[in-house]
C-alpha cells in the first residue's frame, strides 16, 4: 500500500475513534436529581402538609419548570433567550414560597434550583446567583428550625451543586468546540494540499504538453527533408517527457523547487522549436531559491501562452535585480487579442500566478505592450517568503490563455 493510502486509512481510523468518544452530558443526566423532592412528595401524600392543594400545585409547577429550564440550557440559542430567564425567575419564586411556607424537606428545592441556574447562567451572573441562593437557603433554614437539613449543609449543597453543574457543562462545550476546530483545521489542510497540487499539476502539464506538441509538429515538418533534425526533436520530446515525470513526482511529494535558469533554458528550447527567436538578459545579485522558483512559474506560464496563443516571432526575457527587489519582464511581438484582458491581470492562468506572487509580497501585470505585442512583468522581493505550491490558499490555475 502506498504512503498516501496508509495516511488516508489512518485518518479514517482517527475519525472513527473521534466519533466514538463520549460527548457532553445531556439534559437527561440532570433529571434524576428531581428525586431529591421525594421527601416533600411523601409529606404531601401522607397528609402532613398544610394546604395540600397549594403544595401539590407548587410541586407540579416546580418540576415542570425544572425540566423545561434544563432542556433549554443545553441549546445555546434557547439558553440565552429571555424566556429562559423568565422561567428561572418563576422557579425562584416558587422555591422561596415553598421553603418559607413549609420548610423541612421542602428546603431541598434550593439545590435543585441551583442546578437549574448552573445550566442557564454563566460568568458573573452565575456567581452572584449561586451565592444569593446559598445565603438565602441558610437564612430560611435557620429561621424555620423545623428539623430540616442543617443550614450550613444546605447552603454548601446549594452553592456547590450549581457551580459543579456549570463547570462541567462549560468544560464539555469547550471540548466540543476544540474538536470542531481541529476537524475544521484538518479539512482546511486537506483543501490547501489539493489546491497546491492542482496549481502545480496545471503549470507542469500545461507547459510540458505545449512543448511536446510544438516539438512534435517540428519533427513532422522536418522528417521528409532532414531526418537527423527530426530525430533531434524526437530526442527532445523524450527528454521533456522524462523531466515532466520527475517534476510531477516532486510536485506530488510537495518538494518541488524550480530553478529560474532551468526554466529559461527550457523556454529557449520550446520557443526555438516553435520558430520563435528567444533572447535572455540577466543582471543583479543572486536570488533566493523561493524567488527563483516563483519566477520560474512565471516563465513557464508566459512561454505556454506565447507558444499557444500568439503569432510572435521574437520573445525577450529580461531579469533585473537590485538589493531588495527583482523584476522579470517577458515581451513578445505577437498579435494583440481583440478583446483586451483585465488590466494588470492577463489571462486566467496568469490570474493564479498573480495571487501566488501577491502572497509572497510581489506583483504581476500583463497586457498589450506600448509598441504592440504582449508584456508580462513580475516583481518580487529578493527573499520571497514561502515555498511555491505549498498551499498558499490561491485557487487552482485553469487552462492557460491570454
Amino acid at each position: 500500500m502506498s504512503r498516501n493510502g496508509r495516511a488516508a486509512r489512518k485518518e479514517r481510523r482517527r475519525l472513527r475513534e473521534e466519533t466514538r468518544r463520549p460527548g457532553p452530558p445531556g439534559p437527561y443526566a440532570l433529571l434524576p436529581w428531581l428525586l431529591m423532592g421525594l421527601g416533600s412528595f411523601s409529606n404531601l401524600f401522607q397528609g402532613e402538609t398544610p394546604n395540600p392543594w397549594i403544595g401539590g400545585l407548587g410541586l407540579l409547577a416546580f418540576n415542570s419548570l425544572y425540566i423545561s429550564v434544563v432542556f433549554r440550557g443545553f441549546v445555546k440559542e434557547k439558553r440565552e433567550s429571555p424566556v429562559s430567564y423568565v422561567l428561572l425567575g418563576a422557579m425562584t419564586v416558587i422555591t422561596f414560597g415553598l421553603a418559607i411556607g413549609y420548610g423541612g424537606s421542602w428546603l431541598l428545592y434550593f439545590p435543585l434550583l441551583s442546578l437549574a441556574c448552573g445550566t442557564i447562567l454563566r460568568h458573573r451572573l452565575l456567581a452572584v446567583g449561586l451565592l444569593g441562593l446559598a445565603v438565602s437557603a441558610c437564612l430560611i433554614s435557620v429561621w424555620r428550625e423545623d428539623g430540616g437539613p442543617t443550614p450550613w449543609t444546605l447552603g454548601y449543597g446549594t452553592f456547590i451543586s450549581g457551580a459543579v453543574t456549570a463547570a462541567i457543562l462549560t468544560l464539555a462545550e469547550t471540548v466540543m468546540e476544540l474538536r470542531s476546530t481541529r476537524q475544521e483545521l484538518a479539512r482546511t489542510a486537506v483543501e490547501k494540499e489539493r489546491l497546491r497540487f492542482s496549481r502545480d499539476l496545471h503549470d507542469l502539464l500545461g507547459h510540458t504538453l505545449s512543448v511536446i506538441v510544438v516539438k512534435s509538429e517540428a519533427a513532422r515538418r522536418l522528417a521528409p527533408r532532414d531526418i537527423d533534425a527530426a530525430l533531434t526533436q524526437v530526442a527532445d520530446i523524450e527528454s521533456v517527457g522524462r523531466q515532466a515525470l520527475t517534476e510531477i513526482r516532486e510536485a506530488v511529494s510537495g518538494y518541488r523547487e524550480g530553478s529560474l535558469g532551468t526554466e529559461l533554458d527550457g523556454a529557449r528550447s520550446a520557443l526555438t522549436a516553435a520558430g520563435i527567436e528567444p533572447s535572455v538578459r540577466r543582471s543583479g545579485p543572486p536570488l533566493a531559491p523561493q524567488t527563483e522558483a516563483l519566477l520560474g512559474w512565471v516563465v513557464r506560464e508566459t512561454v505556454t501562452n506565447v507558444v499557444r496563443h500568439s503569432t510572435a516571432t521574437t520573445c525577450a526575457f529580461v531579469v533585473e535585480g537590485t538589493a531588495d527587489r527583482v523584476r522579470l519582464t517577458v515581451t513578445d511581438d505577437g498579435r494583440t487579442p481583440a478583446a483586451p484582458p483585465t488590466p494588470g491581470i492577463g489571462g486566467t492562468g496568469l490570474k493564479g500566478l498573480t495571487e501566488r506572487l501577491a502572497v509572497a509580497g510581489g506583483s504581476l501585470e500583463a497586457g498589450p505592450g506600448p509598441a504592440g505585442g504582449f508584456v508580462v512583468t513580475a516583481e518580487l522581493p529578493v527573499d520571497a517568503p514561502g515555498r511555491p505550491g505549498s498551499g498558499t490558499g490561491a485557487p487552482p490555475l485553469p487552462a492557460a490563455g491570454r
